[in-house]
């Protein structure tokens, strides 16, 4: 993808001190890591990707890391119901996102929706509270899996 912009950097770094926290080697690869993804992307996958550029990434660093990146808005988490989590990088997007998942091969896509961000900002409204944060998942089945076995989105 790309590299992480120095506002990033110092956008994390600001939000680890604030957690009494410092930018250490191993969670500087992690971020670097992360620019490196596209679309959607499992720890397993980060730790992987983050041991390529740092070979002293742990995986207990990166298990940290991941609940502070998703706190400070750099990443989000989708679950998808299963074992594994994903995450994605929280791009500069004009509209609300949802996921379509493919139930046979969990290949997510995203979409826009932007009916869904008015739709929660008004539900909330009503009831007197704020968005904290909302997600549509819609769990979808592969057409072309059912008839050769094989998911044509899968990776």
């Amino acid at each position: 993808m790309s590299n992480p912009d120095q506002e990033t950097w110092e956008s994390f770094s600001d939000f680890l001190s604030s957690k009494g926290l410092r930018m250490t080697g191993q969670r500087k690869g992690v971020v670097e890591a992360l620019f490196r993804q596209s679309g959607h992307f499992t720890a397993e996958q980060l730790l992987r990707d983050a041991q390529d550029l740092d070979e002293t990434v742990s995986r207990a660093t990166l298990y940290r890391s991941l609940p502070l990146l998703v706190e400070s808005g750099i990443i989000r988490k989708i679950d998808v119901g299963q074992d594994n989590k994903f995450y994605s990088l929280n791009g500069q997007s004009e509209t609300f996102k949802a996921q379509v998942i493919c139930s046979d091969c969990n290949h997510i896509q995203d979409v826009d929706a932007p009916f869904m961000e008015w739709y929660g900002k008004t539900v909330a409204e009503k009831l007197g509270l704020k968005v904290k944060d909302q997600r549509l998942q819609v769990q979808a089945e592969c057409p072309d899996f059912h008839k050769s076995s094989k998911c044509p989105k899968s990776k």
